[in-house]
């Protein structure tokens, strides 16, 4: 039911509703006002808003919560196609490096052999040069295996930091490369791979081995300076020898009477003889024969009897002093007075110590080769028959025993028995003075 009240609304009255609640005797009315109404209706279009867009949701969240799921498996299949695609280039690359560590390995045994091909080379030749320092040949120092390491440079420029060839050898076969499976997704597959291992050893050992290449040029250079002057030195002394009238086997024909009275089975010739060990070989038999004509030039006597005294009769015919006519003087004399050395000009064995007609107290020594030399007119003899004497080793004392006219020292050279001028061996041992000391 409606009450009379009006009110006006842009000049009209709105009729204003009221309502009336009856309970039994009881009367209640309540008058509704236009706001009340709005309200009502804004209520209830806003409960009608919220139910429609619930139930919309309601309705599409199955398609939202699968194309959300699709999406997501869509990322999940891209990320493990890229997982697979850096999972194959790191295999790729731990192959890679599993190969260059092969190749680091067998280079590294290749470079072992050759230092210890240069430790082996280096002891035989430190005996060689020992003989040859012994000889009285100039022998620079060889090099080292400890020379073997490249220039400090050369180090930092091939490893980026090595300190040396045997640590950077190391460090390769530690696994320790430029680029390792552990790096990231980004820098293995979009980056550039820097310089791997194998690069890297090979700039290594190709220095290495041009290091051990110089160092064996160097050796074989001294090698054979120290051959050509074994054998210089060599003839020069066969060549002395050879003028007193002594044949010493040359460098040229050592071979050829090496075949006298030889056999054996036949065995091919090594083929597999190497630059180093033929010119070892070559130094080895220069010094043997270096060595052989030395000791043989020690043993003949070309020394001096009585050191520092001069000549006071030479070989050959003169005026014999007790017959007064000519006669053959076999020796040379030195003038010396009673109770000087005299000494012994090669070494050999005594084969004669005593009394002897026309010589006096005589000393007879064999030198070898057919040669033996004869000191006469001693007054005192200080060996005896059986001794070995060495060059230089005083023998007796100067005298005037025998047939003489006063005290001296008569030295006689013989060969094969007969006499021959001793001013040739003396003049060569002057000669060989440089060559035997």
């Amino acid at each position: 039911m409606a009450k009379g009240t009006e009110s006006r609304v842009f000049g009209k009255r709105a009729p204003q509703h009221v309502l009336i609640f009856a309970s039994g005797e009881k009367i209640r009315h309540m008058t509704i006002r236009p706001w009340m109404a709005a309200l009502t209706f804004c209520f209830l279009g806003i409960f009608a808003i919220g139910y429609l867009g619930a139930t919309s949701y309601l309705v599409i969240r199955d398609d939202l919560i699968g194309a959300t799921m699709a999406r997501q498996a869509r990322m999940q299949y891209d990320y493990e196609d890229r997982i697979a695609a850096l999972r194959a280039q790191l295999d790729r690359i731990t192959s890679r490096q599993l190969l260059d560590q092969q190749v680091v390995e067998q280079k590294v045994e290749k470079l072992l052999e050759q230092q210890n091909a240069l430790f082996s080379r280096h002891g035989k030749l430190g005996s060689l040069l020992n003989r040859a320092e012994e000889s009285g040949l100039t022998t620079p120092e060889p090099p080292t295996p400890a020379m073997l390491q490249p220039p400090a440079q050369e180090r930092q420029a091939s490893l980026s930091g090595g300190s040396g060839g045997v640590q950077a050898i190391e460090k390769l076969l530690s696994g320790k490369t430029s680029a390792t499976p552990l790096q990231t997704p980004t820098a293995l597959g979009y980056a550039p791979l820097r310089e791997n291992i194998a690069d890297r050893a090979d700039r290594v050992f190709s220095k290495v081995t041009l290091s051990l290449k110089n160092i064996e040029k160097e050796q074989l250079a001294k090698i054979a300076d120290l051959t050509t002057g074994a054998s210089e030195t060599a003839d020069a002394i066969a060549a002395i020898l050879k003028r007193t009238g002594v044949e010493v086997a040359s460098a040229d024909n050592g071979a050829e009477d090496a075949t006298d009275g030889v056999g054996g089975p036949y065995v091919a010739p090594q083929t597999n003889i190497g630059a180093f060990d033929a010119s070892l070989d070559e130094l080895d038999a220069a010094l043997s024969r270096l060595e052989s004509v030395r000791e043989t030039a020690r043993d003949l006597p070309f020394g001096n009897p009585a050191p520092g005294r001069p000549v006071t009769s030479r070989y050959g015919n003169r005026i014999d002093p007790f017959l007064g006519r000519m006669a053959l003087h076999a020796g040379i004399d030195f003038q010396a007075s009673t109770g000087d050395d005299v000494k012994s000009t090669g070494s050999g064995k005594v084969i004669s110590a005593g009394a002897a007609s026309g010589y006096g107290n005589m000393v007879e020594i064999d030198h070898g080769q057919g040669i033996t030399t004869r000191y006469g007119h001693m007054s005192k003899i200080l060996v005896k028959e059986g001794d070995e004497i060495a060059a230089g080793e005083v023998i007796g004392r100067a005298g005037s025993t025998g047939r003489s006219t006063g005290p001296h020292v008569h030295y006689e050279v013989r060969r094969d028995g007969n006499p021959i001028d001793p001013v040739h061996f003396l003049n060569a041992g002057m000669k060989l003075t440089t060559y035997l000391n």
